[in-house]
């Protein structure tokens, strides 16, 4: 299947789209602003060792310390291995020290980076690990057979004076010697560049950072099934194509500067689709849809038949309408980059070999999801479980924030509600205070309410406390917003 990639560049931003078939079935954003530190290489200095949480603080140059636990240190992962007793952080690290270590986990909130000292730098057919002497094999090569196979071509490839490791990258099944050979040389002259600023720099420094956005998608997305990368900035064109050039050259031809006089993303309506994916529902050609949530804990999928009223009979209808949900969920799986776990509510079916063609349905579109993902199928309660591995935020925290008006919750109280509540603090404040008037200043819908079918109670409330209440709208008042003022 022919898919084509667009970027779209700004000063402030990079947008990437996968297209296949005229459909986005990904979106990438790195904002200048926001840039990950994950997968940078630091010469870190230890700020404070931690005994009893056995972690300590490091700072890298960043305007929190980073964290690192001692399962994250390469001697303690080296004993587990060997099933020896570990040695305790304060014996391996002190104040002052200087550390070699990666970000495997961007700063979040108030909490600053969790790094590593296993350092692995990721190529576009294999990640190097130049500690750690192991050639292992992407869990998404699923056949044995093409396993081992990949595994004896990756040895017999390395230097004789290699002292690191490899991981084989699902990009590697369709690769040949040469250029699995060139990414093994490109890897270790990043590695040897590395090493030279240490030399170079004090501690803290950074030594290394990972690829742009853009670059990243010529190591990571491109395939053989990718027809065009078109980029609407020219600068990124030529930047794209002088990388290419050394690392992936089979690459450079499929690399082009969009001239047409629409925006490149109005082209495939991506921006339409990016709209959508931010929405809870999701609409399906047969007319049933999908209700999206996404909680702390998990994501959520309710399949329903809307107004879909299928063919012949109602067994029929549902099985339907849940295959072409399962469809549509994978790649809203891709698009809004859910992760973690996410329980999936299909429509119930009676019959077995229904459920099963579903669950098949489900596995064959995710296939196509380039991020790992694990289906453990029907549940006792009708409900497939399934996990898909976290790789970065979601495209809903990307783009958004939590509600000011609602406060997260989803929902708002009624302008009913509202008044009630209002009437109750005029009551309770007038025990304590004794102004001429009360004065309510609120949202218009509020405002409406009491001028009409709440009139009556606002009126008793009025005559009980024997003092004039008079209403005021302010347009900047949310519905649940409201101020009394004595006067």
């Amino acid at each position: 299947m022919h898919e084509d990639i667009l970027i779209n560049v700004t000063p402030f931003e990079t947008r990437v789209a996968l297209v296949e078939q005229g459909a986005v079935q990904e979106i990438h954003i790195e904002r200048s602003i926001q840039r990950g530190y994950v997968g940078n290489v630091y010469l870190g200095k230890v700020a404070r060792v931690l005994p009893g949480m056995q972690s300590a603080f490091i700072d890298i140059g960043l305007e929190r310390a980073a964290f690192i636990h001692v399962a994250d240190l390469r001697q303690n992962r080296a004993e587990r291995n060997q099933g020896t007793t570990t040695t305790p952080i304060e014996k391996l690290l002190f104040e002052g020290q200087s550390l070699l270590i990666q970000v495997i986990k961007d700063p979040l909130g108030t909490k600053g980076a969790r790094v590593s000292t296993q350092i692995s730098i990721a190529g576009r057919m294999l990640v190097y690990l130049p500690f750690d002497p192991h050639i292992g094999v992407s869990q998404r090569i699923g056949s044995d057979a093409d396993r081992i196979e990949l595994r004896e071509r990756v040895s017999r490839l390395m230097p004789e004076d290699e002292k690191g490791g490899f991981i084989v990258r699902t990009q590697a099944e369709c690769a040949s010697d040469e250029e699995i050979s060139a990414d093994q040389q490109y890897l270790r002259t990043l590695w040897t560049r590395i090493q030279e600023r240490i030399r170079e720099q004090g501690a803290p420094s950074v030594l290394y950072t990972d690829l742009s956005l853009a670059q990243r998608v010529l190591r990571d997305m491109v395939t053989p099934n990718t027809q065009s990368i078109i980029v609407d900035s020219r600068t990124v064109v030529q930047e794209m194509k002088e990388w290419a050039q050394i690392y992936t050259p089979s690459v450079l031809e499929r690399i082009s500067h969009h001239k047409g006089s629409r925006a490149l993303f109005d082209t495939a309506h991506v921006d339409e689709e990016i709209n959508r994916a931010l929405s809870r529902r999701v609409d399906l050609k047969s007319g049933g849809y999908l209700i999206i949530d996404q909680t702390e804990a998990l994501t959520t999928v309710d399949v329903n038949t809307g107004g879909f009223v299928g063919g012949r009979n109602f067994d029929d209808t549902i099985f339907k309408t849940n295959l072409e949900a399962a469809i549509a969920l994978a790649r809203q799986l891709r698009l809004r980059n859910l992760g973690g776990i996410i329980i999936l509510d299909f429509i119930d079916m009676d019959d077995a070999t229904h459920r099963e063609s579903v669950l098949q349905e489900l596995q064959k579109a995710l296939s196509k999801d380039r991020t790992r993902v694990t289906i453990n199928g029907f549940s006792q309660l009708g409900l497939v479980e399934m996990t898909r591995k976290r790789t970065r935020d979601s495209l809903a925290h990307q783009l958004c924030e939590p509600c000011p008006t609602c406060q997260s919750r989803g929902s708002v109280r009624t302008a009913r509600t509202v008044c009630y509540e209002i009437l109750r603090e005029v009551l309770r404040e007038a025990k304590q205070f004794n102004p001429k008037e009360f004065r309510i200043l609120a949202a218009q819908e509020v405002v409406d309410l009491f001028l009409e079918e709440e009139s009556q109670h606002l009126a008793v409330a009025g005559d009980f406390i024997g003092k004039p209440i008079s209403l005021e709208v302010d347009p900047h008042y949310s519905q649940e917003h409201y101020d009394i003022i004595l006067l």
